[in-house]
């Protein structure tokens, strides 16, 4: 099969496309025939080296977490899924040794579920690790209905997940963005904050996903809440507000849930650009550049 792939470490040039052996399903495993997958922040980092966990196969690598595509082959003990199902999902990490960037590709079956009905499979991959992402912020904060949070980066791919699932959970999201991007913050029902002003309010809690920092627990209640971008970025917990750190994992089932939203129309999705294996040194060209809205989507 024909994989995106690199021998070495190093800028988007390092990027190929490979022939390499169809991976087979284990116990719990399902293949997929992958239709679509996502260039994420990540990948860069991996792919330049910068990254400070180990390939799991060391060089060379195929990259890639998220997927949308049909069930091609199941291993023993999967019950849930048959060939030919249209399925969605990402894998953790570094933890598949032949990423979502080929024809094929094998995932544990809990980290898959139905894709959404009548959604391109471009649009469906753009929701695996964004959405989750978003939803597990939310799920570490645990508010009630009628809480105010503010959400940095708000028009970005997580950001504006989060705002989708604040308004579909009663919340009142303030989202801090670019001024370009109040249309969109607004459209998902949330106030908004231009990021060339400093952030003003009070507010019940905060996912940064901007990484502005420690400063925006002068802007949380005693007792809140703060999310930060990754485990690095958690600061000590002041005046009782707990601080958390976003680790996503993958989660069929709740992934089931977010698809549903998709569905009523509750969550949009969004593609900034589709690219062929052969210009997936483009598809990272794009992404390192910055400021995009939507998911960067590599296709067979």
């Amino acid at each position: 099969m024909r994989a995106v792939r690199y021998a070495q470490f190093g800028g988007p040039e390092v990027l190929h496309v490979a022939d390499v052996p169809v991976p087979e399903p284990g116990p719990g495993q399902v293949r997929v025939r992958v239709a679509a997958s996502v260039v994420h922040p990540v990948d860069l980092m991996v792919r330049s080296g910068r990254f400070p966990a180990p390939l799991p196969t060391g060089l060379p690598y195929t990259p890639g977490w998220d997927v949308a595509g049909s069930v091609d082959a199941v291993g023993p003990s999967v019950e849930e899924f048959t060939i030919d199902d249209e399925v969605i999902g990402f894998s953790p990490w570094l933890q598949t040794t032949v990423g979502a960037h080929a024809e094929y590709v094998v995932f544990d079956a809990v980290w898959l579920t139905s894709a959404p009905t009548g959604v391109p499979a471009i649009e469906a991959a753009t929701l695996p690790t964004n959405g989750l992402a978003a939803a597990q912020a939310l799920d570490l904060l645990a508010l009630p209905t009628g809480s105010a949070v503010l959400v940095t980066g708000a028009a970005g791919q997580v950001g504006g997940f989060v705002l989708a699932l604040a308004r579909a959970s009663g919340l009142r999201a303030t989202g801090l963005a670019g001024a370009d991007d109040r249309e969109f913050v607004e459209s998902l029902g949330a106030a908004f904050l231009s990021r060339s002003d400093d952030p003003t309010g009070t507010y019940d809690a905060v996912i940064d996903l901007a990484v502005i920092g420690s400063s925006l627990l002068d802007l949380i209640r005693d007792g809140g809440g703060y999310v930060a971008a990754s485990p690095p970025l958690r600061p000590e917990p002041v005046r009782g507000v707990r601080t958390f750190a976003l680790q996503v994992l993958p989660d069929g089932s709740r992934l089931g849930e977010l698809v549903k939203l998709v569905t009523s129309g509750d969550i949009p999705l969004r593609v900034a650009g589709v690219y062929p294996f052969a210009d997936a040194a483009a598809a990272h060209d794009r992404l390192a550049q910055g400021g995009v809205r939507g998911g960067v989507v590599i296709v067979p």
